[in-house]
């Protein structure tokens, strides 16, 4: 009993880091065109009112976020909006053969987002990358995710490791 409440626990924690993951992802797309400042633009859509007015629509939004993963969607959403460019600089030479402007805003905001958990956030390396290929199925087509592990793996072998 006490390893399948510990391994419950562990999975409970996993699924709240997979939808703090995806609202940070929704936060990130959709304040690509906010004119207001990154922080108060992820402080608005944390509120109780954007919660509400989104449940009926998504599941995701239902119920806030556990306080052991409001830090994480924060500090996530927060970083890519504020390091755009420099995360597009990433993408524009590690997606070779592509611009940015020719990769789907959705596919742009996951890549951004898995760059910045492993630059700035010490998310581990197959966790990020696992995880933005999983957010890339839900969102885009098998290619795109085909893609974006390309992508990936390049900037993982060449800006990681050098």
């Amino acid at each position: 009993k006490i390893e399948t409440a510990a391994l419950r626990g562990r999975l409970d924690e996993i699924m709240s880091r997979r939808n703090a993951r995806e609202l940070a992802l929704h936060m990130i797309y959709s304040g690509e065109y906010s004119q207001k400042e990154p922080e108060q633009f992820v402080k608005d859509c944390l509120s109780p009112e954007r919660f509400s007015s989104l449940a009926g629509e998504y599941e995701l939004y239902q119920q806030a976020p556990p306080e052991n993963q409001l830090d994480y969607i924060c500090r996530a959403a927060n970083g890519v909006l504020t390091h755009g460019p420099e995360l597009d600089g990433y993408i524009e030479k590690y997606a070779v053969g592509w611009s940015v402007s020719r990769i789907s805003r959705m596919a742009k905001c996951i890549l951004r987002l898995s760059m910045y958990e492993m630059l700035y956030m010490q998310i581990p390396v197959g966790a990020s990358v696992n995880e933005a290929l999983e957010l890339c199925k839900r969102y885009e087509s098998p290619e795109t995710a085909s893609f974006l592990n390309g992508v990936l793996a390049s900037f993982v072998q060449k800006a990681l490791t050098a």
